[in-house]
């Protein structure tokens, strides 16, 4: 049965990528705030800010094309269904 939210990615070392890039973006946000605390420029508190949203886009990137992947190479699912769920996806990263 279809999860009515959607795919749920299923590929285990995209999951670890995953992980492990959110985890280095976590990272780099405790950094930004002793940035912060230490009282940094605030060009480089914004470089850094810009560092980590990047590096979360590319995890969300990257989750939505593994669930492409998934869903594609499944052939289980209406494609116009998935093409509808991943403009969503793309345009909440907009």
């Amino acid at each position: 049965m279809e999860n009515p939210r959607g795919h749920i990615v299923s590929d285990a070392f995209a999951i670890a990528d995953l992980r492990k890039r959110l985890r280095r973006a976590e990272g780099q946000l405790g950094g930004i705030v002793r940035m912060l605390d230490e009282g940094r420029s605030c060009q480089e508190i914004v470089t850094q800010l810009a560092a980590v949203s990047k590096a979360v886009d590319r995890a969300a990137f990257a989750l939505i094309s593994t669930g492409l992947r998934e869903c594609i190479t499944d052939g289980n699912h209406d494609a116009a269904e998935v093409a509808e769920q991943l403009q969503k996806l793309f345009l909440t990263m907009a």
